[in-house]
């Protein structure tokens, strides 16, 4: 049954972009949205059409900061796939006439959510690193990786295409003052590679990681690679994709320094993993072998300097872990609380430099070459059934 989640931020026909959750006390989306995947597809279908149709009750405006408004029309939305393997699962999104690549808010639930709001959440229990589990929690992830970090924060200079996670992707968000702000994926042990091939990764994988740009500079790239190794404590060796960036290294420097136990297990690899793919992170930093300066920052990064952590800092990274589903752990299980550190990270090449830690969420294995930043504006098919292009 659909929860009533009529507009109550609607003023005179304008869906406000604003502050609505702090003025009108309503829910977060990740809060909020518990119903059936297709029942909020349906919905968000049966809008569209009434756009198409020009059936609306009224001439809804959107409200976005500094006062401008946007009239609600269909030359202005679109679907997107939500899951990079499941073309059919879709979000309706609303794009700036102005500038198509920027999109401006998310329709679930019978209403537009700004895109800074979809990232927020009102529950004081929702801190730290947490698994995504939920259907909000991977809209919250695809909006971290697709929009703001595909879209919205992502380097121009680097014009690559960003990808989707799969449905069944295992991630983490991490939550901080009532907002998420970074994330990271890992292809568990054992999963497949990709669609088209009956390979299985031979080790666990982090594959995408970002942190939001307001939030870089504190460390968090080193918290949650720490986080990813504390997940595995039974693994003797962990994978990081390849090709990993210079500001990824940096991190990978700094954590190995601070915690040695960890310069055998960490591997820059090429999937699956087989030994022939594997070059040992610590020994290509003692050797020097890895990109340098502002080179090509993709897939994983953090602009922090290489210098070791204050212990105050390694303290706050030993605390619990959350598991992810699967993975073995020796003792010590809890969940990631208050993380206060905040920095920059990204996985999987695409990059500019380092303080524009952003690259990452694209798939490294299946798309090397850097190809157009996809954009709401790339549409195909029908009208009824926008939705951007994918490669295959």
């Amino acid at each position: 049954m659909l929860k009533n989640l009529t507009p109550t931020c609607k003023v005179r026909g304008t869906l406000e972009a604003g502050l609505y959750l702090a003025e009108t006390g309503c829910l977060c989306l990740v809060d909020t949205i518990a119903e059936d995947p297709e029942v909020l597809q349906g919905d968000a279908q049966t809008y569209y059409e009434k756009l198409l149709k020009k059936s609306l009750p009224t001439a809804d405006v959107f409200s976005i900061p500094g006062g401008q408004e946007v009239k609600l029309e269909d030359s202005c939305v679109c679907f997107v796939p939500l899951y990079r393997n499941n073309p059919t699962c879709k979000l309706l999104l609303l794009t700036d006439p102005k500038d198509k690549e920027t999109v401006l808010a998310v329709y679930l639930g019978r209403r537009w959510w700004p895109v800074e709001e979809v990232v927020k959440t009102a529950d004081p229990a929702r801190d730290g690193l947490l698994l995504v589990q939920t259907f909000a929690e991977r809209i919250v992830l695809f909006v971290l990786n697709y929009i703001i970090f595909g879209m919205l924060e992502g380097s121009s200079a680097n014009d690559a295409f960003f990808l989707p996670h799969s449905a069944t992707e295992c991630a983490k968000i991490l939550w901080r003052n009532g907002e998420a702000v970074a994330f990271y994926s890992v292809k568990m042990k054992g999963s497949l590679c990709d669609g088209t091939t009956s390979q299985c990764y031979l080790l666990p994988v982090l594959d995408t990681i970002f942190v939001r740009r307001k939030c870089r500079r504190g460390g968090l790239g080193m918290k949650m690679l720490h986080d990813f190794c504390q997940s595995f404590l039974a693994e003797d060796a962990l994978g990081i994709s390849c090709p990993i960036s210079a500001a990824m290294y940096q991190v990978c420097q700094k954590f190995l320094q601070v915690y040695p136990e960890e310069q055998k297990r960490l591997w820059e690899v090429e999937a699956p993993g087989d030994w022939s793919q594997r070059a040992n992170i610590w020994l290509k930093i003692q050797m020097e072998l890895f990109p340098s300066g502002k080179a090509a920052m993709g897939s994983h990064m953090e602009n922090t300097p290489a210098s070791k952590p204050r212990q105050s800092e390694v303290d706050q990274m030993n605390k619990g872990v959350e598991c992810f589903p699967g993975a073995g752990r020796g003792a010590g299980d809890a969940t990631e609380k208050k993380d206060d550190t905040a920095a920059a990270g990204t996985l999987n090449p695409q990059g500019p430099e380092e303080e524009d830690l952003e690259k990452g969420a694209g798939n490294t294995r299946q798309h090397k070459g850097l190809r157009k930043r996809a954009s709401p504006g790339d549409l195909v098919g029908d009208k009824a059934t926008k939705q951007l292009r994918t490669t295959p």
